[in-house]
């Protein structure tokens, strides 16, 4: 019997575990101002600021980017330059596509297949997997990458890196849109 109900209390306690532990919907946000539209925020000259942090959340790496973005009717291009803390650069051109309901897909020679997101409210969520060169070799991860809106130049960036499921560590970063 005692047997009985510490298994009970076990499947429960998993059971409150796994429904708690729910990942949150980038529609979560819907109401969320001030409304983000991705178009408009990311066109022009933007400057970011980032870390890596590894799984401890020990920073690892600092980065600085400028951003030169543009539109064609539904086509987007970020054309990305990156300034890391010990020296290296690094450039990264991504091709977006607008897509209806909110959606949109990306591509970038370093990213494997297409990344997939959609903006609700002041968010807008994606998922993709870099291929990222570490110590010589190239390992292919998976980013979880989430952006809020702050106001009309300022967007706050948090990404989790992963492998096979396991947590490598997270990339913070904060845009800021140049005024014109």
């Amino acid at each position: 019997m005692q047997r009985r109900t510490l298994l009970t209390g076990l499947t429960l306690a998993a059971a409150g575990l796994a429904t708690g532990c729910s990942s949150p919907k980038v529609t979560d946000y819907a109401t969320q101002k001030p409304e983000l539209n991705l178009r408009d925020y990311f066109n022009g000259t933007l400057d970011a600021y980032g870390i890596f942090t590894d799984r401890s959340g020990a920073v690892v790496k600092r980065f600085t980017v400028v951003m030169e973005c543009s539109w064609k009717g539904n086509e987007g291009v970020l054309d990305e330059a990156f300034t890391y803390s010990d020296g290296t650069t690094q450039r990264r051109i991504w091709r977006l596509t607008e897509m209806e309901g909110g959606r949109f897909v990306g591509r970038a020679d370093d990213v494997v297949g297409q990344a997939q997101g959609q903006q609700s409210g002041n968010a807008f969520q994606w998922g993709y997997t870099l291929a990222l060169p570490v110590d010589g070799r190239i390992i292919d991860v998976q980013f979880d990458d989430w952006m809020f809106l702050m106001d009309e130049r300022v967007m706050l960036n948090r990404a989790a890196m992963s492998k096979w499921g396991v947590h490598l560590g997270d990339v913070t970063l904060s845009f800021v849109k140049r005024k014109n």
